[in-house]
């Protein structure tokens, strides 16, 4: 097959456009890592570079001064963002595909519901006071769970929208013919033809739990229920206060606490599971998309 010329422009155009958009987000990244192995005197002195001056790796070792509570902390935030991700999922791709149905009783009255919760709520004190007051879950692990992100209005707006739009009616009314009940249609249907939506909103809700350090802040104390990004967080604290004791002491000796570099290597330490999940989890992101096609 000839290519034609304007054929031929276009693709060099448009893979020029993304090789330069994947620049943009990969290399920030790549600066990420850079500045977590250099020295702090580096850093302080010539500023961030993609190239170290001086390799030190002396922000890990920080990190992982106390292997045990790190890898306690990264197993309890995989159990949260596991057990989070897949009751949010359940929730948000079940209340979808009811409110996707068009025949549903006060159908357009509990989408309203669901969508003035977007708009509305009670605020950060009635909040803290109902869970930690009425149900009771500071210090334990449904605190890391249950509040903010069990139940996403978005996530249910979004799936919702999906099965509406994506997924024809006739499969629905061939499927009835057929003898199928709305469990059978929802669980051998809707929910493999809506594999990409799935995915997309699982992903951000797993990234929501792994990213999440309010709820602890809010409602845990306890250093045995700490996740990965409340033990980093008071790292940082940590040593926020150890280079105010130093300074006060001599600027050399604050130079050598390694502050900079360890808050790029625990930005890394954070990121690096979902940058290795992450290509995994793209194929779904395309497939399906015909799957819901109807065949004449």
């Amino acid at each position: 097959m000839i290519k034609s010329k304007s054929y031929i422009r276009h693709q060099i155009l448009s893979n020029t456009v993304l090789f330069v958009v994947t620049l943009i987000m990969v290399l920030p990244l790549v600066m990420l890592f850079m500045s977590s192995i250099s020295s702090e005197r580096t850093l302080l002195l010539n500023g961030y570079s993609f190239i170290p001056k001086e390799f030190s790796l002396d922000a890990y070792r920080y990190i992982l001064s106390n292997k045990e509570t790190i890898f306690r902390a990264y197993g309890m935030t995989i159990l949260v963002t596991v057990i989070g991700t897949g009751i949010n999922m359940f929730l948000s791709a079940s209340t979808g595909y009811v409110l996707s149905v068009k025949k549903l009783p006060f159908r357009n009255v509990i989408s309203f519901y669901v969508f003035f919760t977007m708009i509305f709520s009670g605020g950060l004190v009635p909040t803290y006071l109902m869970w930690t007051t009425i149900f009771h879950i500071k210090n334990t692990i449904l605190a890391l769970i249950v509040p903010n992100f069990l139940l996403s209005a978005m996530n249910v707006i979004l799936i919702r929208t999906y099965y509406s739009t994506s997924i024809p009616e006739e499969i629905y009314e061939s499927a009835k013919i057929d003898g199928a009940s709305y469990y059978k249609l929802f669980t051998s249907m809707v929910l493999p033809m809506g594999k990409p939506i799935l995915v997309t909103v699982g992903l951000f809700t797993g990234l929501t739990y792994w990213n999440d350090w309010t709820n602890g802040l809010y409602y845990v104390n306890e250093s045995k229920l700490y996740t990965v990004q409340i033990l980093l967080n008071k790292m940082i604290q940590d040593l926020q206060a150890l280079q105010t004791n130093a300074s006060t002491a001599s600027s050399s000796a604050a130079m050598q606490i390694p502050t900079v570099s360890v808050r790029m290597a625990i930005a890394f330490v954070a990121l690096f599971p979902i940058l290795v999940l992450y290509p995994f989890l793209q194929k779904y992101f395309t497939e399906g998309v015909t799957l819901g096609a109807v065949k004449g």
